[in-house]
């Protein structure tokens, strides 16, 4: 056991696969001497050389179908998209092709897509997007966005040993601001359960990725004034734990959905109309979203905090639930 940060937590289950696992391997650009932008994989090219730690040409597109073609033939490569956003030039390889091969024609494709996502850091429109509903109703896709060090290692290690290809999206604002003890022992979080972060009889919280720790504080205050909310996890996004959900919404009667990216046709709108397709008689009122608006991000602070949810929309949202 050792406390680890939530970026060290990744490199830990990188490493610990390529150590498990010789077919595991990275490619990506500047992932090996300079240790990736962010300096995930620092340190790994020392341990495994250039044949397993791979710098790229800047072409993601290349990066990707690369990666497809060798879980072909039977490897498990994990390639780093050094911003999340540039996956877009990627985007008919993973949808058209990787996505499809097992249906078409029976073949695992066993490849990792990992990148750094979000906002909060002021990065700009090209540097801060969640695309996560971009692929979301993509089948033959696994989507996750662990929130926690200890989710981090353990859904890297569930995504690079799944026969399916897996987008692992971690969240820039969380990497060296979370820290918690994460066991060195091999461990997974398995692909598709969510976590429920703590239960609430008054009001439901589905969130996910950097939101988490602001909808858990939320609840604390919450519950200091006499509300008891509840806080799910999704974790996994495709295929998302529909039984948790409604078991928990079941609970309280109340549902609020809060997600980074923006509100129309993001991954909540999914989550809002399971729910209510399923759990409308235990409903005691609306379902409500908080999301960012239907704009691109903007590079100025100011203007960035207006866009992305804050704290306190999420405070308004809940306490306007309850009270209804």
């Amino acid at each position: 056991m050792a406390e680890r940060t939530y970026l060290e937590a990744i490199r830990r289950g990188l490493l610990e696969e390529m150590d498990r696992d010789e077919r595991v391997f990275l490619l990506g650009e500047d992932i090996g001497e300079f240790g990736g932008a962010f300096k995930v994989t620092a340190g790994l090219i020392d341990r495994f050389g250039p044949e397993r730690v791979i710098d790229t040409p800047i072409s993601e597109s290349a990066i990707v179908g690369a990666a497809i073609g060798a879980a072909l033939l039977g490897m498990r490569p994990v390639a780093e998209m050094q911003f999340i956003d540039f996956i877009s030039t990627t985007f008919d390889l993973i949808t058209n092709f990787a996505a499809k091969c097992r249906y078409r024609w029976g073949a695992a494709v066993p490849m990792v897509v990992r990148g750094p996502c979000g906002g909060y850091v002021h990065g700009g429109p090209y540097h801060s997007q969640n695309v996560e509903a971009y692929f979301h109703h993509t089948p033959g896709l696994k989507i996750v966005q662990p929130s926690t060090p200890y989710d981090a290692k353990g859904l890297m290690k569930a995504a690079i040993r799944d026969d399916n290809p897996v987008l692992y999206f971690e969240h820039k604002f969380l990497y060296r601001r979370l820290r918690e003890e994460v066991p060195d022992d091999d461990y997974v979080v398995p692909i598709g359960k969510a976590a429920v972060r703590r239960r609430g009889k008054d009001l439901t919280i589905v969130t996910y990725g950097a939101l988490v720790p602001v909808c858990l504080e939320v609840a604390s205050e919450m519950e200091a004034a006499g509300a008891s909310v509840g806080v799910v996890d999704l974790r996994t996004l495709l295929p998302l734990d529909e039984a948790t959900i409604l078991e928990e919404v079941s609970r309280s009667g109340k549902l609020l959905i809060v997600h980074e990216d923006t509100l129309t046709g993001g991954v909540g709108a999914e989550v809002a109309a399971r729910v209510a397709e399923k759990a409308f008689e235990y409903l005691d009122g609306p379902i409500r979203r908080v999301a960012a608006a239907d704009t691109p991000i903007p590079f100025s602070p100011v203007l960035e905090e207006r866009v992305l949810p804050q704290k306190p929309d999420v405070m308004r949202a809940a306490r306007e639930l309850l009270d209804y």
